[in-house]
């Protein structure tokens, strides 16, 4: 099968030759139809997140077919059409898994990070995290929703009941989940880079009632705020766009340091919650949602041997939505 592997930090993804991988007990082979392009991805490769495999093959918004089962696989079918998202792997022993709380497990493991993904042909997933997929996503539009759309599912659902949302950094998360929360009848309020008039436009037209730069303060005071781009400096700004109560959801994996600020801005029970990985429940839940709220994803397709340039346009915002790698039968 082709590869698109990660060898050293620095160094572009190499197309490499490999065997096609072997499912395991409990284990599936998929064969990958497309895979989505995260900004984690770009941590990993330019080494903001450190320790993952190596060699590794990034992607953990996979899409594609069961090709292969292994021994005791009983939830899944050969042909059946699945998702793969980053949670991998849970314990289910650790104190954490016994509460409920499988995203922080001890002992996770993760797709395209500690173990390797979906910028191939064929990957192996534990069959008890993948998840079925709604049939009125093909696989390009399906592919984003495995992160972008679970990860910014999660982070929604910890802003409560917040009727004035910020969403700050309007990419492939926040594209999402404005169109659930202007479904749910909740006021979106969109944060770009200053000056990025084409993505503020996108924004409107998703339906957020207001669109303009970080550096600008919204018309009324927010009841809560998510922080989709990976840049510290924007809590300092949220804090003081969200209202007594409110709460500054960050929704990175990944963020640059946070500059110092007066506690005065943090306030009058103002809270900063950071989110980390998702739960299986989590995507259960987002992917019953997704087609009651006809969301659509914004996607930008790529042959596999054009990764390097899908996480280059990622890093330089040159779209507006997901990079998506798809696989040619």
């Amino acid at each position: 099968m082709r590869a698109m592997v990660f060898e050293k930090t620095g160094q572009p993804l190499a197309l490499r030759e490999m065997p096609k991988p072997a499912p395991g007990p409990g284990k599936i082979r998929i064969r990958v139809r497309a895979c989505a392009v995260c900004r984690t991805d770009l941590h990993i490769v330019e080494g903001d997140l450190r320790n993952p495999k190596l060699p590794l093959i990034p992607g953990h918004e996979i899409i594609g077919v069961v090709d292969e089962m292994g021994a005791g696989v009983k939830e899944l079918a050969l042909g059946d059409r699945v998702g793969v998202p980053w949670l991998g792997y849970s314990c289910g022993q650790c104190r954490y898994c016994l509460k409920g709380r499988e995203n922080l497990c001890e002992k996770a493991e993760f797709t395209g990070y500690t173990r390797d993904g979906g910028f191939a042909d064929y990957t192996v997933a534990d069959a008890r995290y993948c998840f079925p997929i709604p049939e009125v996503y093909s696989d390009e539009k399906a592919a984003p929703l495995m992160c972008a759309g679970l990860i910014g599912y999660r982070s929604y659902r910890m802003a409560g009941d917040a009727q004035r949302i910020g969403l700050y950094g309007f990419g492939a998360a926040a594209h999402i989940i404005a169109q659930v929360a202007v479904h749910q009848k909740r006021e979106v309020y969109a944060f770009t880079k200053p000056g990025d008039e084409k993505g503020q436009d996108f924004a409107r037209a998703l339906g957020a009632v207001w669109a303009g730069g970080s550096d600008e303060a919204p018309p009324q005071e927010l009841d809560a705020a998510i922080i989709f781009a990976p840049v510290g400096a924007l809590i300092p700004a949220a804090l003081k766009a969200v209202d007594r109560g409110g709460a500054v959801i960050c929704a990175g994996i990944h963020m640059s340091d946070i500059p110092s600020f007066p506690y005065a801005d943090l306030w009058e029970e103002r809270k900063i919650q950071s989110v980390a990985n998702l739960t299986r429940q989590d995507g259960v839940e987002f992917l019953k949602v997704a087609p009651k709220a006809m969301v659509e994803t914004s996607t930008h397709p790529y042959p596999l041997e054009q990764a390097n340039k899908a996480l280059d346009d990622l890093r330089e915002a040159r779209f507006e939505g997901a990079a998506v790698l798809m696989m040619s039968e």
